[in-house]
């Protein structure tokens, strides 16, 4: 059955994972880190995954659970995609909505004002077609020198279309352009979010990622303090969601692993329990790089900052798709909890931050008359969407469950509040709302109950 399908997809993921673990040299290694706590992490990483397989964040297959672990982008179940939108929208809020002045771009992702990559600093993978391969290996096999054999090759790559690997180019290219915004005064940011190729160790197609990228322009003797002042934001950002803060930190990065045009280099780090993975890297990059894009065109560069001067830039790199892993893996709890006969179970609960759970309400109907009760169902659900809260028809469900369990399978979910109609909704117009973190079970007013949410939601968002 499906099940077992699902199951040995978690086995086979299980199987890889060591290969991929790493010795973490912080203070658990340094004490030893023993064999049961080892046996503690693999049990939640193997419960997450299945759990996010069962509640449709991802889509089965072993291809697509070991992009998922990797914090590449997969084939994402609807929960997964509504998660990772809410995701991609607080973060959106977050720079373009801060104190700071940034502004929203879209770049083209092959757009490039450098002629065959001359001056390409933003990163690029070309994307080799089969004919050209065929092309590649017949001129191999002919009587060609060396140097024939390079002008063929050079040729063919740049017939070759190129995607990006990161937006860093798309906003050195549009930095002239939006001086105009900004009276040619510093600092701003150009913002961008969407999918980036990356080269693959492991083979020869690159894969997805899911990246936002923030390009800061300063005057060079404040662009360590902006580097400084990013690093803290971005770090207060991710532990804002969090369940559990501490796993979130920055650590800078050493002189000797800098690349490129790089001085200096901060990563926010998420703890993941097979070790710490960058979820946000933050670089000053100096204006070698603005200069290269616009061939050296100092004084179409230069702002009104007390002297005119070339801005140096600021870049906040981040990856949604293992953001997005960090926040799952964050908010997860395995509590143990009696069932109604008394057995001792397993409780799993996705405590999601409310402003990124998936699912915000689920409705429910318990004893009493079907089709009253459904409209009643309906005229709420209606209610939720114009509020624009995301809401769970639980009442379609035509298969006979418990309410224990549906809400063992609410709290997988993440889904903050449970409501359940009965008769008693429909004489005094009293319904039960089950909230996911205290599982308290209170009556309240239907005519109260989407204010109550909005403000749950709104006033967990300020905090």
């Amino acid at each position: 059955g499906s099940h077992s399908i699902r199951e040995n997809n978690v086995w086979a993921f299980l199987r890889i994972l060591p290969s991929h673990l790493r010795i973490v040299k912080d203070s658990r290694t340094a004490r030893g880190r023993c064999s049961a706590s080892w046996a503690d992490d693999l049990d939640q990483v193997r419960t997450l995954l299945q759990l996010c397989l069962d509640r449709h964040f991802i889509s089965p297959g072993d291809t697509n659970a070991e992009l998922f672990r990797r914090g590449l982008s997969c084939t994402y179940g609807p929960l997964g995609m509504e998660l990772r939108r809410n995701l991609l929208g607080q973060w959106w809020d977050s720079v373009t909505r801060s104190r700071a002045q940034v502004f929203g771009i879209d770049t083209l992702s092959n757009s490039s004002s450098s002629k065959d990559g001359e001056t390409d600093v933003g990163g690029k993978l070309r994307i080799v077609q089969p004919q050209y391969l065929k092309q590649i290996l017949q001129h191999l096999q002919q009587d060609l020198s060396k140097e024939q054999i390079v002008q063929e090759l050079t040729t063919i790559l740049q017939k070759s279309p190129a995607v990006r690997t990161n937006f860093l180019q798309g906003a050195l290219e549009q930095f002239i352009p939006s001086l105009e915004l900004v009276n040619r005064k510093l600092p701003f940011g150009l913002a961008e979010t969407g999918l980036c190729f990356q080269p693959s160790d492991d083979s020869c197609c690159p894969t997805e990622m899911t990246q936002t990228s923030l390009v800061w322009f300063c005057s060079p003797r404040t662009s360590s303090q902006w580097l400084d002042h990013w690093t803290r934001q971005r770090l207060k950002w991710w532990r804002k969601f969090a369940l559990s803060p501490s796993n979130f930190s920055s650590s800078d990065v050493p002189e000797e692993e800098l690349t490129g045009l790089v001085s200096r280099s901060v990563k926010i780090i998420y703890d993941f329990p097979w070790g710490p993975e960058p979820l946000e890297t933050l670089c000053s990059r100096g204006d070698a790089e603005l200069l290269q894009t616009h061939k050296g065109a100092r004084s179409k560069l230069q702002c009104r900052n007390g002297r005119k001067t070339v801005p140096h830039v600021v870049s906040v790199t981040g990856n949604m798709d293992r953001g997005l892993m960090a926040f799952l893996s964050n908010s997860l709890q395995l509590l143990k909890r009696e069932d109604s006969k008394r057995k001792l179970q397993q409780r799993k609960v996705l405590k999601l931050h409310p402003v990124l759970a998936p699912v915000k309400v689920a409705i429910d109907i318990g004893k009493g008359a079907t089709i009253e009760l459904r409209q009643v169902c309906e005229g709420l659900l209606q209610e939720f969407m114009e509020a624009k809260i995301s809401t769970w028809p639980g009442y379609l469900e035509t298969m006979p469950v418990t309410m224990e369990q549906l809400n063992n399978k609410y709290d997988e979910m993440g889904v903050l509040f449970t409501l359940v109609i009965s008769d008693n909704t429909l004489e005094s117009g009293l319904l039960q709302v089950r909230s996911r973190d205290t599982t308290v079970k209170e009556t309240m007013h239907i005519s109260e109950v989407k204010n109550f949410i909005s403000r749950y939601i709104t006033a967990a968002d300020k905090i």
